[in-house]
Parts: structure tokens; C-alpha cells; sequence
């Protein structure tokens, strides 16, 4: 695919995301939250499901595993996050923090696959947690939808480094029907065990909530998923990651616009620091690489500066 289609593709994923933020807030007036996420990604898997009967499926049990794995963190653990979070704060704190996914992202692939970053990259990931605590204020008010919002943009990295080294393995819309059936189940089972399960219509505001309902469903889920799914199997997941920064660009704009929400100084300073820390963690490599070998799911022996040496390619 052409270079400014798969821009195209990207960036409107990225919008899309931001868009979610004030549409999340606006649909949890009249549901809770693992009511409302069991709804929206049930609903997408299911209206998924007629067009990827003749696509490749997962053949084996570890395969489907894998599934599951991805479902579990980001349709469950990143949006449950996300949701719970804007009880507390405005949906564009939400965005900010939870946006942090990339430099999450740098940090367990280091720690979890001995990945090695540049000085520069760690610089990055200091000052996006820099950022990370300037979008509170001078304050410092930890409410609980602080610590939601950061641990969906934890969930977040996760999900997004094992969906860049297992994506390849699946059809993008199969990955992205069955990773949401998944998490939607999860999030029904676990909806009665961690919250009091709440679904209210209200009949003068029903083409609102169908037009969120909808929205959920069809952008936030379909779309969203199945764009960001092809984007990461058909582009560097690392240069892709670059335009993730956008999603708090977007959603805190988009909570401005759409709900009222005020946009702080301190936000908006907490928004730059994260962008550019997720920048300087994804910025390109001055690195002269020479594809030696390729072995073990992704490792690709390099030459850096006149030695080899192994990387895992996320």
C-alpha cells in the first residue's frame, strides 16, 4: 500500500481514538461502564462474525490463546480502564494518560524481551512520565480515574507490543472480531462481580444514545480496531507508534468541543511533554542496519556502527 494511504489509514485511527474519549463520557450517563463495553464489543464481534466465516482462522489452541490474550487487555483491561476513569476526571485527562501506551510500550519490551533503546529513547520515556504528572495541576489531585487512566495506558502498551509481535499470525479482521468477542464476554462475566450492572434508556434522549451506541460499535470498535490491526501488520509497528501522541491531541480538543470540557494550561503542558516523550521513544534510529538473518519469531541479527548484534523485532 501507498505511503499516503497507510498515512491516511493511521491518522484517521488516531482520530477516531481521540473521538472515543468524549463519546465514552457521553454514554456512561446512562449505563455502567462493563455493561456498556460488553455491549459495544458482543455487538462488534458478533456483527463481524458473517464476513470472516471463509477468512483464515486460528488453527491452534495457542493461536487462540493468543486471541484471548489480546482481547483480555485491549478490549478488557485498556477500555474498563478508560471507562472507569472518566467517572472521576474530564475525558481529556483520560486521553492524556492513557496515551502514555508507547512509552509503556518501551519499557516491557525492554523488560519483558530484553529489547535495547538509545539514551534518547529513555530520555523520552522520562519525560512522558514527566508529562504524565503535569496534566494534574499543581494540585496533584490523585483521584481514582488518575490511576485507571494510567493503568489502561499500561494495559494499553501491552497490548499493542503483543499485538505488533502476534498480529502477523492473523487475518486483521479476524483478530479484531474475535479479540473484541473475547474481551465483551470477559467484561460481561466480570460486570456483576465489580460493579452494580446498569443499562437505563431514556426516551427523550434515544436518538442520542443510539447514535453513541452506534457509534461505539461500528467507529470505535469495527473501524477503529480493524485499521489499527492493518496498520500494525502492514507498516514498522515503531514509526506507526510515532502518531499515537495524536490521541490526546485529539481527545482533548474533542472533550473541548464536544462536552465543554475546560482545557487547563497544565493539561494541555502534560499533553506537549508526553508527545514529545512518545516522539523521542519512537524517533528514527541513526543506526546503519544491515538484515542478517531472521530466526525465533522476529529476531533479526543487525550490524550496528561495525559489531552484530540481536534485536527482537516488535
Amino acid at each position: 500500500m501507498s505511503k499516503p494511504r497507510m498515512l491516511f489509514l493511521t491518522i484517521f485511527t488516531m482520530l477516531v481514538a481521540g473521538l472515543n474519549f468524549p463519546i465514552g463520557k457521553m454514554v456512561l450517563s446512562f449505563g455502567s461502564p462493563f455493561v456498556l463495553l460488553a455491549i459495544r464489543f458482543v455487538g462488534a464481534g458478533l456483527l463481524m462474525l458473517p464476513f470472516i466465516v471463509r477468512r483464515p482462522h486460528p488453527r491452534s489452541s495457542a493461536a487462540w490463546l493468543k486471541l484471548a490474550t489480546i482481547g483480555l487487555f485491549q478490549s478488557g483491561l485498556v477500555m474498563s480502564g478508560i471507562y472507569l476513569s472518566m467517572q472521576t476526571i474530564s475525558s481529556g485527562s483520560s486521553s492524556v494518560l492513557s496515551s502514555s501506551n508507547p512509552i509503556w510500550f518501551i519499557v516491557f519490551s525492554f523488560l519483558i524481551f530484553g529489547i535495547r533503546y538509545r539514551l534518547l529513547q529513555w530520555a523520552g520515556v522520562i519525560i512522558g512520565f514527566i508529562g504524565v504528572f503535569i496534566t494534574q495541576g499543581l494540585e496533584m489531585q490523585m483521584q481514582s480515574g488518575f490511576w485507571f487512566a494510567l493503568g489502561a495506558g499500561m494495559a494499553w502498551g501491552m497490548a499493542t507490543l503483543l499485538s505488533s509481535r502476534w498480529g502477523k499470525e492473523f487475518d486483521a479482521w479476524v483478530m479484531a472480531a474475535y479479540q473484541m468477542l473475547i474481551g465483551g464476554i470477559l467484561l460481561l462475566i466480570a460486570s456483576p462481580l465489580l460493579e452494580q450492572p446498569q443499562f437505563v434508556w431514556d426516551s427523550s434522549q434515544i436518538v442520542k444514545e443510539l447514535f453513541v451506541l452506534g457509534w461505539m460499535i461500528l467507529m470505535s470498535s469495527i473501524a477503529q480496531f480493524v485499521t489499527w490491526y492493518y496498520v500494525l501488520r502492514n507498516s514498522d509497528p515503531n514509526k506507526a507508534n510515532v502518531y499515537l501522541f495524536l490521541i490526546p491531541v485529539f481527545g482533548v480538543l474533542s472533550g473541548w468541543l464536544i462536552l465543554g470540557e475546560q482545557l487547563h494550561w497544565y493539561t494541555l503542558a502534560g499533553t506537549v511533554c508526553i508527545g514529545l516523550g512518545i516522539y523521542l521513544v519512537n524517533g528514527p534510529r541513526r543506526v546503519d542496519v544491515t538484515k542478517r538473518s531472521i530466526h525465533d519469531q522476529g529476531a533479526v541479527r543487525y550490524r550496528i556502527k561495525g559489531k552484530e548484534s540481536n534485536k527482537i523485532w516488535i
